[in-house]
This record gives structure tokens, sequence and C-alpha cells, in this order.
């Protein structure tokens, strides 16, 4: 990609970022006892740091800039000190510090980058001490509420955290991570603004120690009340279509990028070593290593794009504390703040290599990629899954005579009621699918075996996801958890229909068991339409996602009140349909209330669907 502009960047830290990070913290020149920071066992003594942090004179808020400079020979001391230690003796010491972490393993590779004196390899450790860091940190969070908050300020920020660690040890975390207006090392590396010269070693080995006493504070905090910490599951890619995506990368390839990178308008110089190793990490197969740098350069080059095609030189640089730095949030903004059309989109429909045969399988690859780990793409995944899962139901062998008995053992008036809801839902549902997308007949009464093709259709139809904004995000996040547990019940009720099919005819099913069995063949004819229902809505939901931006404040509060409504319904029904409750009847009563209150919301004429069909009818 070629940006006709030079390239006289020396820094993209703002000045008073700039002096923040480089300067301040070595201007107290006095030396340090490191004895009055941490023992011989490796105990940290917070009191020796906390007593650093200054506050305002109102004592409101912290004193950043002088905070800065008294905790800067407290750092150089702590760097020094790890400086003089073995792998060994840094294990021995520190290593039950680093567990609460949950990737203890981390951290003797962290050592080793101090060791080496390499600054793209401090910066890459830092990058991944404040990401474990801030993920453990929420995994504490959990300890005390259900629910994180989004922002790692606002976590650092928050009482819960406080009454673990203390308000004290927390104010020093805001010093370094947790507030654009101290160091803010988190921010500034991860955005991409820090070239790799411009973070002090010192600051990676304080972050290191500090992450250590943290996890001292906390085994204390355990033991005192009996709580037991959690990590949260990573996520794992197990599909091979989002696993092999791009062809192999041969060494030719390789050497093609490496002249590109090097020429490239791009990148800029200042940045151009975090590139030259992403490639010697990919040549090694240190995959992760090579995304966390790329990643980051991604949004360092197109943020200079971005400057370039809209005017705004000074948006390339950290923004101060009173103002947003440019992310990606804004980068792939379909506006500017002033109400402009953002260039940058417009621009990137150009051609962005020089293109050589080398290269050519892989930019015909990026080009007609789709995005696979995106919300969006995850949803559309699940809505697939549970659909083919629900389509095995049919197929489930009932013992004989079994259905017979279930038509004779209960009333049916109930189940009636439901499906007359089920299908006027589903009618009025159809009218909103897009006409290049309609199944025969599905503007009409659309029979049951045509719902899985339907389904289909929907999730074929692209959704951007170039630029999505919080309400998107946070309207799919609830989409998807109502698709999860739709999957898991699922999987239960297949599962309980064929053990409860052996223990049938395998004569083993006590009276009370038999009749539940009966109960089971009876629902599954309610919750096979139920679950093609709940999944129609979250693909047509999908399709008009982004439309959730025309809605008010109350109007948004009051259609993400009704997917929770939703979703309260898929976690009652997961529960009632698992091998421990088999609450049929209980799911029947459950799915009429529900299938009501989507009556009568879709009635209110407040889902996406609908407000789509006003802003189309506005435009014609």
């Amino acid at each position: 990609m070629e940006i006709l502009i030079e390239d006289p960047i020396t820094t993209c830290l703002s000045p008073s970022v700039y002096d923040m990070i480089c300067k301040l913290g070595f201007e107290a020149r006095e030396n340090c006892d490191i004895s009055s920071i941490v023992t011989q066992n490796g105990e940290v003594c917070w009191t020796t740091i906390t007593d650093c942090v200054v506050y305002t004179e109102s004592a409101q808020g912290l004193d950043y800039g002088e905070s800065v400079r008294l905790l800067g020979p407290v750092c150089q001391a702590v760097h020094l000190h790890l400086s003089s230690l073995t792998k060994g003796q840094f294990e021995t010491r520190y290593s039950s510090g680093f567990q609460w972490t949950g990737v203890p393993e981390l951290f003797p590779e962290m050592f080793d980058a101090l060791g080496s004196l390499q600054s793209l390899a401090i910066s890459l450790s830092l990058m991944k001490l404040t990401s474990c860091l801030e993920r453990a940190l929420a995994d504490v969070y959990l300890l005390i509420r259900k629910e994180c908050p989004f922002l790692l300020r606002d976590l650092i920020a928050s009482e819960e955290l406080s009454q673990v660690f203390g308000q004290s040890v927390m104010d020093v975390l805001k010093v370094f991570v947790g507030s654009p207006r101290g160091l803010n090392l988190r921010n500034v590396l991860w955005h991409g603004f820090a070239a790799p010269q411009e973070i002090p070693p010192k600051y990676c080995s304080m972050m290191i120690l500090l992450t250590a006493g943290l996890g001292q504070l906390l085994k204390g905090y355990l033991q005192q009340t009996k709580f037991t910490l959690a990590h949260r599951p990573f996520i794992t890619l197990t599909s091979l279509e989002d696993l092999i995506v791009f062809p192999d990368v041969t060494y030719e390839v390789l050497s093609v990028l490496e002249e590109v990178m090097k020429k490239s308008t791009f990148i800029l110089k200042i940045m151009l070593p975090y590139w030259e190793v992403a490639l010697l990490n990919f040549k090694s197969h240190r995959f992760a290593d090579c995304a966390i740098l790329l990643l980051v350069q991604l949004e360092t080059g197109l943020r200079k794009v971005f400057a370039t095609v809209n005017k705004c030189p000074k948006r390339l640089l950290t923004a101060e504390s009173t103002a947003l730095y440019t992310t990606f949030d804004e980068i792939l903004a379909k506006h500017l703040n002033d109400g402009k059309i953002n260039q940058l989109p417009l621009f990137l429909g150009e051609p962005a290599m020089q293109e050589k045969a080398a290269v050519r399988a892989l930019v015909s690859i990026a080009e007609a990629y789709g995005a696979r780990c995106h919300p969006v793409s995850q949803l559309k995944k699940q809505v697939l899954s549970c659909e083919r899962s629900i389509g095995v139901w049919p197929l489930l062998p009932l013992p004989e005579g079994s259905e017979r008995e279930a038509q004779r053992s209960e009333g049916n008036s109930e189940i009636n009621a439901c499906h007359s809801l089920i299908t006027e839902i589903v009618a009025e549902l159809c009218h909103h699918v897009p006409e290049a997308h309609r199944v025969p007949h599905a503007s009409e009464h659309l029979p049951p075996e045509e719902w899985p093709q339907l389904l289909r259709e929907l999730c074929s139809i692209p959704v951007r996801t170039l630029f999505c904004p919080r309400a998107v995000l946070e309207v799919l996040a609830v989409l998807r958890k109502i698709g999860a547990h739709c999957r898991r019940v699922c999987g239960q009720v297949a599962a309980c229909a064929e053990l409860r099919r052996r223990q049938w005819e395998d004569r083993s099913l006590r009276s009370r068991q038999r009749r539940n069995y009966l109960r089971l063949v009876h629902s599954i004819k309610l919750l096979s339409p139920m679950l093609y229902l709940i999944l129609l809505l979250i693909a047509l939901e999908l399709v008009n996602i982004h439309v959730v931006l025309g809605k008010n404040t109350s109007e948004y509060q009051q259609y993400l009140r009704f997917l929770k409504s939703i979703l309260q319904y898929t976690e009652n029904l997961a529960a009632y349909t698992s091998q421990d409750k088999n609450k049929w009847d209980e799911a029947v009563n459950l799915t009429q209330v529900a299938l009501l209150k989507i009556w009568t919301f879709s009635e209110k004429k407040q889902m996406l669907i609908h407000l789509a069909k006003k802003s189309t009818s506005k435009v014609v």
C-alpha cells in the first residue's frame, strides 16, 4: 500500500506521554535498598512501594507524575535485583506468586527476555504480562461479582479488587497500567504507539514483581475467605475450516515479504523491528508471538493511513489523558468524530500489496477471506450447528407403543396452543426475510420441513464485521448465549431420549421413570419447532444487527430486556431438560410463557427486523 507521505516520524508518543514514560521515572537519582522492597524469600514489601504513590491535595485523585518520579528508583532497584538472579533463583523465589495468573509458564520466558537486554523482547514480554494480568484480575473480580467491567481501567478502579488487594495496592497498578494519566504501559504497547526502544526495561521488571506480589496478597485473601479461584477456559479453535485458512507460506514468499516490509510506506520505520521479529517468530513456529506483534502493527499501520487520508496527522500520536486514543474503534468507523465520512474504508478498496507472483495466492485468499472468529461468524456457526442437531430428533428411534401411549396419557390442549402461536410468529417473521433469500412459500405459511433451508439461507447473508460498535457487540453477546443454551438443550434431549429408549426396551425403567419418558416423547414435538423459532429469530436479527444503532437509549434497553427474557427461557429450558431434572411438563409451561412474550414484543414492532423495514420504507 503506497501512501504519498514521507516518514520523518521518530515517535508515536505525544510529548507529555513520552516524558511520562521515557524521562520522568529517571529524574530521581537516589538509590533504593532492595531489601526494603522484597525479602530474601521473595515476599514483596508493599509499604515501600505504596509509600511512593502521591495523592492530590484534595486526596480524591492521584498525582501520577510525582508518583512515577518517586517510583523510578524503586523500579531500578527491582530491575537490578532481577538481573542479578539466576533463572533457578528467580523460579525458586517467585514461581509460587505467578500461579494465580493461570499461565505461570510465561514468567520464566519474561525473565529470559530481561536478561537478553533486547528492547523488542522486553516490549513483547510486557504485552504478554499485561494481557494475562488483566485476565487474572478479572478472574479474581468474578469471585465477588458475576460480570466484569469492560475496560481494564474500570476493573482496576473497582471496589471489588480493592477488597481483595487493598486500595493502596490498586493505586500502584493505576500508575502503571490503569490510567491514561499514568505510564499506561498496557495501552501504549497493545495499541501500537510505543517503539521497542521507548519502553524502559525496569518497568517490565517492576510489573513482574508486582504480579508476584499480587499473587501473595491473593493467597492470604483466599485462605481467609475459603474462596477458590477458578480460571475461565481459553477459547480453542476446533474446526479445521477455521484452522486451515491460508495456503502454506514458503520461504520464497517470506523472502518477498521481507523485501516488501523494508520498502512499504505502510510500515513506520521506527516500528520495522516489530515486523522483522514477527517474521522470525513465524519461521520458528511461534505463531502466538507472531500474531501479537502483527495485530498491534496492523493497528499502527492503519492509524497512519487513517491520519493521512483524513488529513489529521495529530491522530497518529497518543492522545493526552483528556482525549481518546485513535484505536481500531475510530480507525474503522464509518464517520469521524466531527461527522465527516471516514475515508479509510474507501481507501482500503485499493490493492494492499505490490503484487508479485510469489504472494499472489496469499493476496487472493486474503481478498476472499471472511471473518471466522468474529462474534457474527461464531453466532452463525451456533445457529447452523443447532439446526443440524434438531434435524436428528425425528430420526431418534422410539420403542414400539411408546408414542401411542404418550398420546393417550397426555392432554394436547396446551401443546396445541403453543403450536398455533409458533405458526403465527413464524409467519410474521417470514415477512421480514430478504426477498433474494426467501424459500418457496416463505412469505406465507412455511412448512416445518423448509425451516432448515431458510436458516441456511439467512446464515449465508454477509453481515458487516469491519466495525461493530459497542451496542452491536452487546446484542451479539446475548444472542450467542441464547444460541449456546439452545445447543445444550439439543444435545441433552437427544442423549436423554436415546438413554430412556434403551432402558424402556430393556424394561429397566420404574413406573415413574416410564411416565417421565412418555412426557419426553410428548414434549419433543413442541421443543423442536420452538427451538427452530428461536434460531429463526436469531438469524433474522443478526442480518439486521447494525440497525440496533437506530434505537434510542430507552428503546435499546427495552430490546435488551426482551432478548434477556429469551435468554432466561433457554437457561431454564437447559436446566429442565438435563438428565438429573427431566422436568418435561414444566418445559412445556415454560415454552408457552416464552411464546407469549415473543408474540407480545413482536406486536410492538420493536425488533430489529421491524426497525429495518421502517428504515427501508423511509428511503423508498
